[in-house]
């Protein structure tokens, strides 16, 4: 079996090359990673290409919560909350890892979107077509007891509160979970490798694409029955060069998040609540600190490289004191941010919060397929949805007949730990055993935490090249980390590592600036990067630390 390895993505884009491929995907997000798992599950012989890093684009730079979409209710996308509502639970038991349950409290004021009457209606009907299991159905607090459970939130007017489960999970690492499970079944996948042009036979169908490596400059041809367009916020782009993009387009808007240091806002619960412009926004507590977002403004500007703005800063600022008075937090405060954009399906004269998240497929006369629009919570039930299309199409085409998809009851990579409940035990015997390898309580708690069953492999490093580490000048754990990230993870620069393998540039910046000259030199030498590859790349790295903290004039 070929392995997610930084040292074998030549050799994955070389076997990409080499024959006919039944499925092409285009974009490495949580979608794509989604439809390569159910398309090679099924027996198609399946590749994968990113223009960029995994999950670098959207799928690491949303609110981090796999949801059930309660406020979509408002916009009476009843079929939308049923069928990711049920999706959650799903992600949840496949991946206990990195899907963790996080009760979630809406407060109501006098004059705000919602009310005691709203709140109960909706939290009922919520809790009827997301299927929620009992022991996590929602409940309604009285002023009383929501200050109790959260004594920042804005005292004044309070009428009450909705108490609900939401799931909280780390979208960059489901992404490569997923997309991990998926190289278990031969599906080949390369970063950094962008697709820049289409071959067509001679009845004008779509049977190629050309691809640079973005690292080397090289241009090469993949062939492919099916090529399917996953690209996000890219998809329009794509649709353009295959000459089809007509009809329904793409709308993209952007969402900024904040972080602080939970010493600075000691959120204890937590919350959803209104802005002073009537948006909704989350604010929930994460390892030590608490992130609050998102905006929802129109985005026209650099795809691959969305920026929080004065404005986006201020915005999410004045929504903090709005709700939490007394908190008193000023930009001096920002210990990190981050901007993503959401591709949304355009409907016209609709605000950006009020445009449908809903997925839909479309297939253009040459035969590009291309997935759009949803949510991160549904990623599971879009890729069935476009395997299912191909599937069908081999049918008609050729009479080769592929089972259906059985990803519903199948554990993504590091969640073989038996569901939910056998994670529990799985994480009490896995801490044990770190804590005989003299890795503290506390941090053999989060690696397992963060790598599920693949911690095994974490702690396996950590034990057997602990000199290796020393050499490098590198801390134990995370010279684990980094060598995991290479070897199973298929990391190519710093910020790989740093943001999306461990999530540290957005929650805890200060490690990154703490590890970053010494992970750098190693990734240098261990990757065969020439002079001018660690100095780009260690710009990269400290432009994307300048930017978290470090917002971009007013636009």
């Amino acid at each position: 079996m070929t392995r997610f390895s930084s040292f074998e993505r030549s050799a994955m884009i070389n076997d990409m090359r080499e024959k006919e491929l039944d499925v092409l995907i285009i974009g490495g997000g949580i979608t794509g990673a989604g439809v390569a798992l159910d398309a090679g599950s099924r027996g198609m012989t399946t590749g994968l290409l990113e223009m960029q890093d995994f999950a670098a684009g959207t799928s690491s730079r949303s609110t981090k919560l796999v949801h059930g979409g309660l406020r979509y209710l408002k916009q009476f996308e009843v079929k939308m909350v049923a069928e990711v509502g049920k999706e959650r639970e799903i992600v949840y038991e496949n991946g206990p890892h990195v899907t963790t349950p996080e009760w979630m409290m809406l407060p109501f004021h006098e004059g705000g979107n919602f009310g005691p009457f709203s709140t109960r209606i909706g939290l009922r009907v919520y809790d009827y077509l997301a299927g929620v299991k009992k022991k996590e159905r929602r409940s309604m607090l009285s002023p009383k007891e929501a200050l109790k459970r959260e004594p920042l939130i804005r005292q004044k007017d309070l009428k009450g509160a909705g108490y609900y489960v939401e799931y909280k999970t780390d979208d960059a690492r489901l992404t490569l979970e997923v997309l991990k499970k998926a190289v278990e079944y031969n599906v080949k996948a390369a970063n950094y490798t962008k697709v820049i042009d289409f071959n067509y036979n001679e009845d004008n169908q779509l049977n190629a694409v050309v691809a640079e490596d973005q690292l080397t400059g090289e241009t090469f041809t993949i062939f492919a029955k099916k090529i399917i367009n996953a690209g996000g916020p890219w998809v329009d782009r794509l649709r353009e060069i295959d000459g089809s993009k007509q009809g329904k387009t793409m709308h993209l808007t952007k969402g900024v998040h904040l972080v602080f240091d939970h010493k600075q806002f000691p959120l204890k619960q937590a919350v959803y609540f209104d802005s002073p412009d009537e948006r909704m926004v989350f604010a929930i507590p994460r390892d030590g600190k608490t992130y609050v977002g998102t905006t929802d403004t129109n985005y026209e500007g650099d795809i691959s490289h969305p920026t929080m703005t004065e404005s986006d800063r201020d915005y999410i600022l004045n929504a903090i004191a709005d709700m939490f008075p007394d908190v008193n937090l000023t930009q001096d405060d920002v210990e990190s941010s981050w901007a993503g954009l959401r591709p949304l399906i355009h409907e016209e004269g609709k605000d950006p919060s009020e445009i449908s998240r809903k997925d839909e497929i479309f297939v253009s006369d040459s035969g590009l397929i291309t997935i759009a629009g949803g949510k991160l919570t549904g990623y599971r039930k879009m890729a069935e949805s476009v395997v299912d299309l191909v599937r069908d199409q081999f049918v008609n085409e050729t009479g080769l007949k592929y089972m259906d998809s059985e990803t519903k009851n199948m554990p993504i990579s590091g969640g073989e730990v038996g569901g939910s409940t056998g994670f529990k035990d799985y994480i009490l015997n896995q801490v044990k055993y770190g804590i005989t390898l003299n890795v503290a309580e506390d941090k053999a708690r989060q690696l397992v935490e963060m790598y599920g069953s693949n911690v095994e492999r974490v702690f396996e490093i950590f034990q057997k090249q602990a000199d290796e580490a020393e050499q490098a000048g590198i801390d134990p754990i995370v010279f684990a980390q980094l060598r995991y990230a290479t070897e199973e993870e298929m990391i190519t620069k710093p910020v790989d590592f740093f943001i999306r393998r461990t999530g540290a540039l957005f929650f805890d910046i200060h490690w990154v600036h703490q590890h970053k000259a010494n992970v750098v030199a190693y990734m240098a030498e261990t990757l065969n990067w020439s002079d001018q590859q660690k100095r780009t790349y260690t710009r990269e790295l400290e432009q994307l630390l300048q930017e978290a903290v470090e917002p971009i004039e007013y636009v």
